[in-house]
This record gives structure tokens, sequence and C-alpha cells, in this order.
């Protein structure tokens, strides 16, 4: 079944197009589930209420741009919902190391491995964590991401540069 079908499908409430839709998009959206929520039992739930509010939703998918990406911001989405509700975001609003700029990260990072990427991002703080999966991995800008966590855009560019060395600490530590 090709994408357009499942999509169609979907919309007339079809139980084989959703079937084969979640089927062929979950294992990616839940690796975006995870990178918000450390436990695996939470990424699963979330996987679940998002890929049942994309179905919900699927009428005002326009096909404007890749379907996937339009999933990926529902899941998005449902991971920023529960962590509101979950308790308000840590974010640091310390400067003291605001302009910090590491130079030879790039390098070390390329010799990570995905897993290892994933279990680096899991120990951040979750406002670190947050802000980095939204900008790095999601590629949203610091207005967006001020507007999605309802704080303003310098406190987003200071929470990536505060991931960016909490991340370079944990590879140093990871690598001595």
């Amino acid at each position: 079944m090709t994408e357009s079908e499942m999509i169609e499908g979907c919309k007339r409430r079809q139980r084989n197009a959703q079937r084969a839709l979640y089927d062929r998009y979950a294992p990616r959206m839940f690796g975006v589930c995870r990178r918000y929520v450390k436990d695996y039992e939470t990424a699963e739930d979330l996987l679940v209420s998002g890929m049942y509010k994309a179905m919900d939703r699927i009428g005002s998918y326009q096909g404007a741009g890749s379907f996937e990406g339009w999933l990926r911001r529902v899941m998005v989405n449902e991971c920023l919902m529960h962590l509101r509700k979950r308790k308000p975001y840590e974010l640091s609003l310390d400067d003291e190391d605001t302009y910090y700029q590491p130079e030879d990260a790039p390098t070390v990072m390329q010799q990570l491995l995905v897993e290892d990427l994933k279990a680096l991002i899991d120990e951040m703080p979750i406002g670190y964590r947050t802000v980095f999966n939204l900008y790095v991995m999601e590629g949203y800008k610091h207005r967006e991401i001020a507007d999605l966590l309802g704080i303003s855009i310098n406190t987003s560019k200071s929470q990536l540069i505060l991931a960016r060395k909490k991340m370079q600490e944990l590879v140093a530590q990871r690598l001595a």
C-alpha cells in the first residue's frame, strides 16, 4: 500500500490503512518520543496517543510537505504536552556559561554511536534535553522553540548552549 493510499484510507477510517500506516511509521516515531522522555513505557504511551491523534486529525494533512514531517510534528507536540503536564520545565536561567562555544565537539561527536548519543541525551536535565531535541534533532528555530515552550528566545539559546556544554562534559566522562 502506498503512502497516499494509506492516508486516503485513514481519512475514510479504514482499519487496514490505519494499521499499515502505524506499522510503517511507529518505529521512527517511537524514536522521536524516546528523545523527549527517558522512560520506555511512557514513550510507548506517547507513541500510541500521538498516533491516535494523527489518525483522528489526518484530515488536516493537506499534502503540503512530507507526511512523515507532519506526523513527526504531531509526535513532538504530544511529547511537549506530556512534559508540560508532568512538571514545569526545569530550565536553567544561569548565564555564567552562555557564551561557551566548544571547538572540538564535532569530531568527538562523530565518533559516538547513535545509541551512545541517545544515552547521553537521556542524562541531560529535561530543559536542556527538550531544547536540544527541538533545535538539533527536529530542526526548529529558537523563535519556534520559545513559542512552543513558553520561554524567551534568549532562554532557548542559552539552554542550547548549556546543553551542548553538558553533552561535551558527558562525552569527556565517557572517553576518560
